[in-house]
């Protein structure tokens, strides 16, 4: 073997070695908000909003909401759209490939969306990115001029353990949930003292089903410390099964208390529905 070929050979097994050390986890990240009411607007309370994924260095990942209209409001996300491939004079010509667009909102009311760890590769959707450190960035505006437009982003990391945060208000977002789920830990759990107890789907879309095993209450709190759902099982020697409606209350983050006699466990749940 030559040693120009065996220099190769050596060049190709490092490149495979260091590209099977960049782990991609697959999972979904629920992301939502609510943006502060302003004024004075366009007319009445109209605005425009753009919400995309980026990675903590800035790059474009992927769009998820982009709500502008027409040439008298497609210059008015300046930020989005540079970064999203456009001008900054033209947010429609940002790339939009598996997100949410829309003419100019009407009222400022919550958003909801989902990412799936993917890019984009032009119009189609990409490939799992790489592990690490991303962000959301939202930029909102609501009247001409450069003092009534407000951009702000927030990180997680993307891995093989969940995110979860509720980040405090700011003067122009709140009600701000951030929920990563990787794959691997879409069902939880636990084997304490005998204990088993599984649920899904996590983030829940209203209704989450539980199956366990020697647990003798379960308890649904949400983060004021407020029990919305307390249930005394009776007999705790079987495996059970419970289907738990949480379709009347508010979007955001639940503890799911299980315990019995000698042992409790606190679990999260996200409900977006």
């Amino acid at each position: 073997m030559t040693k120009k070929l065996s220099l190769l050979i050596l060049t190709f097994l490092i490149v495979c070695f260091t590209t099977s050390l960049i782990a991609q986890t697959s999972g979904v990240l629920t992301f939502t908000f609510m943006p502060v009411t302003k004024s004075p607007c366009y007319q009445g309370s109209n605005n425009v909003l753009a919400a995309w994924i980026q990675t903590n260095a800035g790059a474009f990942v992927k769009t998820k909401i982009r709500n502008c209209c027409g040439g008298s409001t497609f210059d008015h996300l300046p930020t989005y759209a540079v970064n999203a491939g456009g001008t900054a004079f033209n947010a429609s010509a940002g790339n939009i490939t598996d997100g949410t667009s829309g003419a100019t909102l009407s009222s400022f009311t919550a958003k909801s969306f989902t990412w799936d760890a993917k890019d984009v590769n032009g119009a189609s959707n990409g490939t799992v990115v790489a592990d690490g450190i991303y962000k959301v960035t939202i930029q909102a505006t609501w009247n001409h001029g450069t003092g009534f437009t407000a951009t702000t982003s927030y990180t997680f990391t993307k891995g093989p353990s969940a995110d979860n945060q509720i980040i405090t208000n700011d003067p122009d977002f709140g009600n701000i949930l951030i929920d990563w789920v990787p794959s691997t830990v879409g069902i939880d759990e636990n084997k304490k003292d005998n204990i088993t107890f599984n649920f899904l789907p996590n983030p829940a879309n209203g209704v989450v089903f539980v199956d366990y095993k020697n647990v003798k209450n379960i308890k649904v709190i949400n983060t004021l410390g407020v029990i919305v759902y307390d249930e005394t099982i009776e007999s705790s020697a079987t495996v059970n099964a419970k289907r738990i409606d949480l379709t009347a209350f508010a979007n955001g983050i639940y503890i799911i208390n299980v315990s019995n006699d000698s042992s409790s466990s606190n679990y999260k749940v996200l409900l977006n529905k």
